[in-house]
């Protein structure tokens, strides 16, 4: 493996990136490249997808299991991920403002999550309820807004 290769051209210039943006990292999958840059991850569709935006990421044999906070679920074949996977999390976790589980009065549990885009200001907090929780539930939703007002006020945040 040559560890110095460069993405090839046609690639860069097919990626919408912003001005300043840089590529970090890239590999080859089943249907194009995968790109980190430091904004965003490029899925191999062009699909960009922002750091702030991602929910879970996951490696395993396979490639790549991606779901965002919008519940968009994405998957790439990727033989070889090189640097992919280490990029990802530094990237993602970087956007992570606060993450704190709350218990809720004997139903479980909330996870109060803020995100801000890469060298940005917070854009927004995301409600995970635990697993089996209805977030639909009005009272349920009452008592996490309620913990997240809490904490937006204990955080200055």
């Amino acid at each position: 493996m040559n560890v110095f290769r460069r993405l090839p051209i046609d690639v860069r210039a097919s990626l919408t990136t912003e001005p300043g943006e840089r590529v970090l990292a890239f590999t080859s999958s089943d249907d194009g490249h995968l790109v980190a840059t430091t904004l965003a991850l490029f899925l191999p569709d062009g699909t960009k997808v922002p750091y702030e935006t991602v929910d879970k990421a996951s490696w395993d044999e396979y490639g790549l299991r991606l779901i965002t906070t919008g519940g968009d679920r994405h998957e790439v074949r990727v033989p070889e991920p090189r640097l992919l996977p280490e990029t990802l999390r530094e990237r993602v976790n970087a956007t992570i403002v606060v993450n704190k589980h709350v218990q809720l009065p004997g139903r479980g549990g909330v996870r109060l999550v803020a995100r801000r885009r890469p060298g940005g200001e917070v854009i927004g907090w995301n409600l995970v309820f635990d697993e089996g929780l209805d977030p639909e539930d009005p009272g349920l939703r009452a008592q996490a807004e309620q913990a997240l007002e809490g904490m937006r006020r204990s955080m200055g945040v």
